[in-house]
């Protein structure tokens, strides 16, 4: 039997492998499921489980470091970083590697979480693949740094060839080939994101004769991501693009294939009235951007006569 000091001791050791509750900072606030306070009551459960019998290995399960083959909603799979691009001032293009020929295996418009540490503070936060859904050996991610925000300071510490922790999937919204007469895409900065692979699995398929009106809101010409991309896919018959740029205001200063599809200020009521009426077809509606940008959104297409179950918000 154990004396006095070496119960204590041993508790203390119990104690120390107590997993520790998140802060509400940890949650990226996406609705996923399940939420890193999921996963925490999960592990709490397992290490009172654990304690209760004395046996520390109920406790194993170690993340994987090496590149896995399957996602887990559940536990962080690490993926390393083959190269960074930066697109803007503020804004990366990373690619992470996956084994050859295997699939990262997300759903067009679904998101990761991903993982980071700064100060010793663990941070999570929910970006969205911009890579084709079938792309082999890699996926993209369109990351923006904030002067302030903890995982922009995290994410400006990446160089190539580090490693970077993901889970998921998680999203809600599953695409099917011509299940929409027509799709209006409202996208705000970096909200552009789930609309790049949902937008390539429709270009990519012949069979597939929906209609795309995609609309990206940005502060400056200058500042339009993946412009060569959005260019690409303008030239398919059935895909129009339109800019809202808020901070230009000079047409005659933009390239003049971007003059007739640009306009100046903000995405409001008028013209969400008018891209409804010029959609081909009845439109369903993808929004993605701030949390101001999509309840403003939502607002407007509602008073352009579309039902709450004609558009999806990201």
């Amino acid at each position: 039997m154990m004396d006095e000091r070496e119960e204590d001791a041993d508790e203390e050791a119990w104690l120390q492998l107590r997993p520790v509750e998140p802060l509400p900072s940890q949650c990226c606030g996406s609705g996923c499921s399940p939420c890193v306070f999921d996963l925490y009551h999960q592990e709490l459960a397992k290490w009172e489980a654990a304690r209760a019998s004395k046996d520390r290995s109920l406790l194993s399960g170690e993340e994987s470091q090496s590149c896995p083959s399957k996602l887990s909603p559940e536990t962080f799979l690490a993926f390393r970083i083959s190269a960074m691009d930066r697109l803007t001032e503020d804004t990366y293009c990373v690619r992470f590697a996956l084994p050859r020929n295997c699939q990262l295996g997300l759903r067009p418009g679904q998101h990761l979480i991903l993982r980071g540490k700064v100060d010793g503070l663990e941070i999570q936060r929910a970006y969205t693949p911009i890579s084709p859904a079938n792309a082999e050996g890699y996926f993209e991610v369109l990351i923006k740094c904030y002067p302030t925000g903890l995982m922009s300071q995290y994410v400006r510490s990446w160089s190539t060839g580090d490693t970077a922790f993901w889970r998921g999937p998680f999203g809600d919204f599953f695409y099917k080939a011509n299940q929409y007469g027509e799709l209006l895409m409202l996208a705000s900065g970096t909200g552009l994101a789930p609309m790049v692979p949902v937008l390539q699995t429709i270009t990519d398929n012949a069979e597939d004769e929906t209609f795309v009106t995609l609309v990206g809101c940005f502060k400056t010409f200058e500042g339009i991501y993946l412009k060569t991309f959005l260019q690409e896919q303008a030239r398919f018959w059935n895909v129009r693009t339109f800019f809202v740029l808020s901070q230009e205001n000079s047409l005659e200063k933009l390239p003049q294939s971007y003059q007739e599809k640009t306009h100046f200020g903000r995405l409001a009521q008028g013209l969400i009235e008018e891209l409804v009426g010029s959609c081909r077809r009845k439109p369903f509606a993808l929004v993605c951007g701030s949390a101001e940008f999509t309840k403003d959104m939502a607002k407007c297409l509602l008073c352009a006569g579309l039902a709450e179950d004609s558009y999806f918000l990201f």
